[in-house]
């Protein structure tokens, strides 16, 4: 039988029974089989709200993951089962587009469209989806779901797609489908990704470069602040029209008006005639990127000392800067900068809320737990702190 893994393996073979596709049994004896591939969660340690059009991240995958289970169906039907939710959704090739209810199955109908257009046979189709990336926080759970099904399709399909032409496909679907760019970068890590590396990820090249991690003795923790987060997406949208107006701005001084650009020379000349809150948004960005090069010499010549400031340097610049932070996460991070054996500790994902990344020394971790215990007392919210490692891409799961 196959290694199905977390994907369980009664809900898979009573929704390949009722939907007329083969059990992960009979796959073994036909030509179709199931194929499993599974994606990565991921983490910007540095880089976050930077440049909306040439990303430049510090980043890594972690051992948080989605997996997805493909085969093949005898009728025209695209049936979608969601095991963690006991969900299922159903469409067709014909109908393929983004409907709201469909929710999470929309990320796989973005997979679907890609080998669709390639001139697949993207019809008659089964999914089964499970995870344990947490949600809403900043760890691309979504473009796991549409990597991880788009790595199965691939070998679904027995495709010879590069990750780079794989790459452009979906981001260019994703567009199509929710109506926004979706981060390249996301794809960028999830098909690139190399256990207990970072990578410098640069969305302008498309290109990643690895760094093996010193952080051997140090543990990750992701903490939710589990802050009810509202109006976010208005906020951020009004931040990157801010941006917008800067580089517009910036233009009548300078040929090449890219903060990439500006961030090679010296921006308070540029800047100085912007207006104050438009100044602070374009500080945050340029400062961000030197803080992206200045982590990944830091970890080539593990200074420890030099990569912790940087990280504790770029939550400020979001508090400060680009406000993006909160109360309860500032906090976060405050005890831990005052806490023995921490190295760095920062929000991540969109803001006002949401996770924040904790890097401590191994022998330090119950120190920081009970920080920590304070929090619910003080704010009212009940935290939950997750211990990660950093992972390997995506890839296809043997059977």
């Amino acid at each position: 039988m196959l290694d199905i893994g977390p994907v369980h393996r009664k809900e898979y073979e009573m929704v390949a029974a009722q939907s007329g596709g083969p059990t992960a049994g009979e796959s073994e004896k036909n030509a179709d089989p199931v194929i499993i591939a599974q994606a990565p969660g991921r983490i910007h340690f540095l880089g976050e709200h930077g440049d909306p059009n040439t990303g430049l991240y510090l980043s890594a995958a972690i051992d948080r993951k989605v997996k997805v289970a493909v085969s093949a169906r005898k009728d025209n039907s695209l049936r979608f089962y969601a095991a963690d939710l006991n969900e299922r959704k159903r469409t067709t090739l014909v109908n393929l587009k983004y409907k709201r209810e469909d929710r999470w199955s929309n990320y796989i109908k973005t997979a679907i469209h890609v080998f669709a257009e390639l001139g697949f046979p993207a019809k008659g189709l089964n999914f089964t989806i499970t995870g344990d990336i947490p949600q809403q926080v900043g760890l691309a759970s979504s473009s796991a779901i549409e990597t991880a099904s788009a790595v199965a399709l691939r070998g679904f399909f027995k495709s010879k797609i590069t990750d780079l032409e794989l790459i452009r496909r979906l981001a260019d679907a994703h567009s199509l489908f929710f109506g926004k760019k979706n981060e390249t970068a996301d794809y960028l890590v999830a098909l690139s990704a190399r256990q207990d590396h970072f990578l410098v990820v640069d969305e302008m090249n498309v290109a990643v470069h690895k760094i093996k991690s010193p952080l051997a003795r140090c543990k990750f923790l992701l903490m939710d602040s589990r802050v009810p987060r509202l109006g976010t997406e208005s906020e951020l949208e009004i931040r990157k029209e801010e941006l917008k107006t800067a580089l517009q701005l910036l233009s009548r001084y300078r040929h090449d008006p890219t903060f990439r650009g500006i961030a090679a020379s010296d921006l308070a000349e540029s800047a100085e005639n912007l207006p104050e809150e438009i100044r602070r948004r374009s500080l945050h960005v340029v400062r961000e990127i030197h803080r992206v090069y200045d982590g990944r010499d830091c970890l080539l010549h593990n200074d420890l000392s030099g990569f912790s400031r940087a990280i504790f340097h770029s939550h400020e610049s979001l508090r400060d800067l680009y406000e993006v932070s909160c109360p309860e996460i500032d906090w976060i991070v405050k005890r831990a900068q005052e806490t023995s054996g921490v190295i760095g500790a920062k929000m991540i994902g969109q803001g006002f809320g949401g996770c924040t990344y904790i890097i401590v020394k191994g022998d330090s971790v119950n120190n920081f737990r009970k920080k920590m215990e304070e929090y619910e007392r003080i704010f009212g919210f009940r935290p939950i702190i997750y211990e990660i490692k950093l992972a390997a891409g995506s890839r296809i799961i043997p059977s």
